[in-house]
């Protein structure tokens, strides 16, 4: 092949295609021009707006198993509320400005009001707690409207485990997944039936297809026997406390199960870290971040009003600004403009070992 002679034109002529030759010069110029600062890849496109927060009311708050209160929340007015997906979560502002995502377990097809359900956690952040105290009915809140990172997505076959109060996200999947005549089964575990919430729902959508296992009767879940329930080839969606996502996900390969998706408590285990220093302030203390730990948890034990919400990475909540040093960032929420104007979000990103943070706090 000569690769030196360019291809005959699109009439067999021995010569480059005039009209391609002035289509690649005019790309070659239109896609730079077009990502420089001040303007958009589509200028009939409107400016994007932030979607305004909603304003909701508790119009119950009841006791649904030990330790465990269901909220429902309405708009004031009695307007439909957006609508949301099976895995969808909510970020509440509650009264002392605290902000916490809670999981919709209520009906999609309820446009009228939002169902959550909180487990009180006394060595938490006061955001369960909060709840249980403060939230009675009449009280008004702001709510982000529903974001999805657990979306369901219907595979012919699914597993769905829950340990104790991760039935929150599962419910809505069992229900849609029942809907859409799937072949589901659903285990729920936890410590003994009184902590249990939702139990009598679960079962009447469908007793040969729910499996309740408690710890004072079955002993604690091995993860390979919970995998056991999938049919051939399912996808499993799990949500609960972080030993069972982890000891899941090693059993897997060796399961029926061909895929894994999981929604969880709080943050993922920390992989590859190592230790760093960040200072609070320009002339604040510094404090050491050890490898196992994140600089969220370090920076809280003396300043335990820095806000927090997901633990994950992705909803912002606990969002710094780097005044020195270099960063390793492992969220999943701000943009390449945002990191390079200086922002971290301490919950799940890092330094290199020995590198020190400054953060404007």
């Amino acid at each position: 092949m000569d690769l030196s002679t360019p291809p005959p034109d699109l009439y067999g002529r021995p010569r480059a295609d005039r009209f391609f030759e002035r289509l690649t010069a005019f790309s070659d110029w239109y896609t730079p021009a077009m990502g420089r600062p001040g303007l958009r890849r589509n200028p009939r496109r409107p400016q994007t707006r932030p979607t305004p927060p909603l304003t909701v009311v508790v119009t119950s708050h009841e006791p649904i198993a030990a330790d465990v209160v269901e909220l429902r929340l309405a708009d004031p007015s009695g307007a439909p509320l957006p609508g949301w997906q099976p895995g969808a979560r909510i970020l509440l502002t509650l009264p002392s400005g605290r902000e916490r995502h809670y999981s919709l377990c209520g009906d999609p097809a309820d446009r009228h009001s939002y169902r959550i359900a909180v487990r009180r956690i006394a060595d938490g952040g006061g955001g369960s707690t909060e709840v249980h105290d403060e939230l009675h009915a009449g009280v008004r809140l702001t709510v982000r409207r529903p974001r999805n990172g657990f979306a369901f997505c219907g595979e012919p076959r699914v597993l769905l485990l829950a340990g104790g109060i991760g039935i929150t996200p599962l419910l809505p999947m069992a229900r849609a997944a029942r809907r859409a005549g799937v072949d589901w089964r659903l285990v729920h575990t936890g410590r003994d039936a009184a902590s249990l919430p939702f139990t009598d729902e679960l079962r009447a959508l469908d007793p040969t297809r729910v499996e309740i296992r408690t710890d004072d009767v079955h002993g604690v879940p091995d993860a390979a026997d919970l995998l056991s329930c999938a049919p051939q080839g399912a996808a499993v969606y799990a949500c609960g406390p972080a030993p069972m996502l982890s000891a899941v996900q090693r059993a897997l390969d060796a399961s029926p199960a061909a895929s894994l998706h999981v929604e969880r408590f709080g943050a993922p285990p920390i992989v590859d870290g190592r230790p760093f220093t960040i200072r609070l302030g320009a002339d604040g203390p510094e404090l050491a971040v050890p490898a196992d730990r994140s600089a969220l948890d370090v920076a809280r034990e003396l300043r335990p009003d820095l806000p927090y919400s997901c633990h994950q990475g992705f909803c912002g909540t606990c969002r710094l600004t780097v005044r020195s040093g270099t960063p390793e960032h492992r969220d999943r929420r701000l943009t390449e403009d945002e990191r390079a104007a200086g922002a971290l979000l301490p919950c799940v990103s890092r330094a290199a070992e020995g590198e020190t943070l400054v953060l404007e706090v």
